[in-house]
């Protein structure tokens, strides 16, 4: 509940001030109570056809700044106000929950308020449904030791394994380990404070989504069941699991009866109810495993992960992992490997012209591959993977390098893969792409997605709750840039916690939440976490004060960027008396809730839901022809590579979350439109500059669709080439592939 107050001149219901001069003060309040089950609907009704004689509702009572003449101790009260509820309104604040009077804004009784929202004094009680306590913790809930050795997990925050902190729940230990809380359950779910859990229609838009994510993967798991098998002999088997377009396709003239057109229409009306729609990587291309070299190019700067590219800097790449620890990392790619595609440069000039990118994900995998590949179903490299900028501004793969941990004297710890020169070293080649993938997609999950905003947004918000008046100008600006974020972050620990769909989905298994720790640790900075930081950190932009936004880009197509900086600059708020460091530090904050989420996680499904061109997690390495498989490989490579990503119903299971996870809903408040604005009542200045702001991104909108139809920017415009839609400000509810939310509600 939050109420907001403004004082103006005289009207109808007068209050004497200390001047003489009559003031009305108006008072907007919402209230909110979660209604869904039956017996409260009932109990709703009882209040709301008895209101008149039961004494329930909110009760409102202004407190004055100055103290009774009598009493120095106390302050001047209003007359209370009884505001009746009914089944329309949502989440009051229950008696039974706290009798505490909430008081919302106050220069003395705010010390009160800020000890509860801290937690201070509160003892060490269990985190209760309908309470306000913002307090800080470690991640110390992700394993459940008493399930197992294999459950054990790392506490995440701290000297070994630092990380942003998280809102504090207090469950009670475990019994195996008392450092250990005990996992959620039905009784002990996990905590969100009360402002910040989800209205109904978010959680009718999540219950929704799970039903059809069940419903479209029931029909072929039964299927797949009823054949008792989980090999994959051909694409076909997966591409059915895809919608055909169009739905009801008449096959022959003898179709043509009424009879048989009803029974076909029957027929693929139920097919196409229990199938997925079909991801943009299969929608425009021939379905296939095979990725093409400018495809992969194009996707590492208009994908679903745009923000692990690097400029190549030094050749060959050059690891920082202690070599006394994990041995010498010097690098197998030679010049040989790609300069045959330098266009007649050297690799020493090619890099002096910003024409060589990478792909570099030794250091974060390399510590972590031997536990990784103890895993009997997963197999994995750490990999690098080298680019060339072509004339036409598009990315090309040339090289890639797979390595495995030194000490592993069974299989070779580095090799160098490169584009194909007959039927064999295609098949090898297409195997080396689908590792690089796989790493990518963990990359993609566990640092750019995960780690970097809803794990680094948290601590934030936690701070902005325990420091901040309600009445604050920045709370005020940020608030809508926090709406559900604890709430949706609560409910990806079930993801995230041992045993969880990233244990099952990713290669890094076990390992995933150490692999995010290990990256915050040796990478993740605060002040680098800007658009234009950012870009210039991965040597993709150089500051150029005479270029539009302050930088010059290395690739001039680069969608995430291009569009990303329309977005930056259009902050909208007013210039302040403070130091430029709080401005910095908001838009910071802002960019990582709306843009940066946005282009990292509503891809997921159209970039991600083709599961051969983009696997989680492989199942075997790349043959090598001293090795005994090798001639299996040779023998039927197509089998070979079907056999290597997870088979259909790890796919299946993969996809629906991927769906789910790529879906707005009905209730969400996308940049440029505020449902809060009475907040900034009286405060012409900021209402002026929000409207300006929600105009900016409406010509931000019409400027990325110009831009989408510029046949000369080939990473978004051309025959087969999805356009560049993840930064357009606004969507419909569903899948779409575009839209950027206030916050990070998904």
């Amino acid at each position: 509940m939050m109420v907001v107050a403004q004082r103006r001149k005289a009207g109808p219901t007068p209050i004497k001030a200390t001047t003489g001069e009559q003031l009305k003060v108006k008072a907007v309040v919402r209230v909110k109570c979660d209604s869904k089950e039956y017996v409260k609907d009932m109990m709703l009704g009882w209040l709301d056809s008895n209101a008149h004689t039961a004494h329930t509702g909110v009760v409102l009572q202004l407190v004055s700044a100055q103290l009774e003449p009598k009493d120095r101790e106390k302050p001047k009260l209003s007359k209370e106000t009884r505001i009746h509820w009914s089944r329309k309104t949502r989440r009051v604040q229950p008696h039974t929950f706290s009798a505490h009077k909430r008081v919302f804004f106050s220069y003395k009784l705010r010390e009160k308020e800020l000890k509860e929202l801290r937690g201070e004094g509160g003892g060490d009680e269990i985190r209760r449904f309908g309470t306000r306590i913002y307090e800080y913790d470690v991640y110390k809930d992700l394993g459940n030791p008493d399930k197992g050795d294999e459950f054990v997990r790392p506490i995440l925050g701290g000297q070994h394994h630092p990380y942003p902190r998280c809102c504090r729940s207090n469950r009670p230990p475990t019994s195996s380990d008392v450092k250990t809380e005990s996992p959620t359950s039905k009784y002990m779910p996990k905590y969100v404070p009360r402002d910040e859990a989800f209205e109904d229609p978010k959680k009718a838009a999540l219950r929704d989504g799970k039903w059809k994510a069940m419903l479209s993967s029931a029909f072929p798991m039964l299927k797949q069941a009823s054949s008792n098998t989980q090999v994959i002999n051909n694409f076909s088997q997966i591409t059915s699991l895809y919608k055909q377009t169009p739905p009801f396709e008449i096959n022959s003239r003898h179709d043509a009866s009424w009879g048989n057109l009803l029974h076909h229409m029957i027929k693929q009306s139920i097919q196409h109810v229990f199938k997925f729609d079909p991801p943009k990587l299969i929608s425009r291309d021939v379905p296939s495993c095979c990725l093409r070299d400018d495809e992969l190019g194009r996707l590492t700067l208009a994908g679903m992960n745009p923000l692990s590219i690097e400029r190549l800097k030094i050749f060959p790449p050059v690891s920082k992992l202690d070599p006394s620890i994990y041995g010498s990392q010097d690098s197998a790619l030679k010049e040989e490997h790609i300069i045959c595609h330098l266009n007649g440069m050297t690799v020493q000039q090619a890099i002096e012209e910003n024409k060589l990118f990478i792909l570099d994900y030794h250091d974060v995998y390399i510590p972590f591959l031997d536990r990784i590949n103890a895993d009997p179903t997963k197999r994995a490299y750490a990999t690098r993977t080298i680019f060339v900028l072509t004339d036409m501004g598009s990315l090309k793969s040339v090289a890639v390098e797979l390595s495995l941990p030194e000490k592993n004297r069974n299989v070779q710890s580095k090799r160098v893969v490169t584009p194909p020169v007959d039927a064999a070293t295609c098949w090898l080649w297409q195997l080396s792409k689908a590792h690089v993938c796989s790493n990518d997609a963990g990359a993609h999950q566990l640092i750019h997605h995960w780690l970097r905003t809803h794990a680094c947004l948290e601590p934030f918000i936690i701070a902005a709750y325990r420091q901040l008046s309600a009445m604050h100008p920045v709370y005020k600006l940020l608030h809508p840039h926090m709406r559900y974020t604890l709430d949706i972050k609560a409910q990806g620990r079930q993801l995230l916690n041992a045993g969880g769909k990233i244990d099952s989905h990713f290669f890094t298994a076990e390992c995933s939440m150490k692999v995010s720790a290990s990256v915050y640790r040796n990478w993740w900075r605060f002040d680098m976490e800007s658009l234009p930081a950012d870009l210039i950190r991965r040597g993709m932009a150089v500051p150029d004060a005479a270029k539009p936004h302050g930088l010059k880009l290395l690739i001039e197509d680069y969608p995430y960027a291009t569009d990303g900086l329309l977005i930056c600059d259009a902050s909208w708020w007013p210039k302040l008396s403070t130091p430029n460091d709080l401005i910095s530090v908001l838009t910071t904050i802002t960019w990582i809730a709306s843009g940066h989420h946005a282009a990292v996680n509503f891809g997921m499904y159209p970039y991600g839901g083709y599961v051969p061109v983009r696997p989680p997690y492989m199942r075997r390495l790349v043959p090598n022809k001293d090795e005994p498989h090798y001639a299996t490989f040779l023998a039927d490579p197509e089998g070979y590579f079907l056999a290597s990503p997870p088979c259909l119903s790890e796919m299946l299971h993969y996809i629906s979350v991927l769906h789910i996870l790529s879906s707005h809903s009905g209730d969400e408040e996308y940049l440029g439109d505020r449902k809060e604005l009475s907040t900034w009542n009286g405060e012409p200045e900021i209402l002026e500059a929000f409207y300006k702001f929600s105009m900016e991104m409406k010509k931000t909108g019409k400027e990325i669709e110009r831009r989408n139809g510029d046949p000369n920017l080939r990473n978004r415009c051309g025959g087969g080439i999805s356009p560049y839609e993840l930064l357009l400000p606004s969507s419909g509810p569903g899948v779409t592939c575009r839209g950027v939310p206030n916050s990070v509600s998904i």
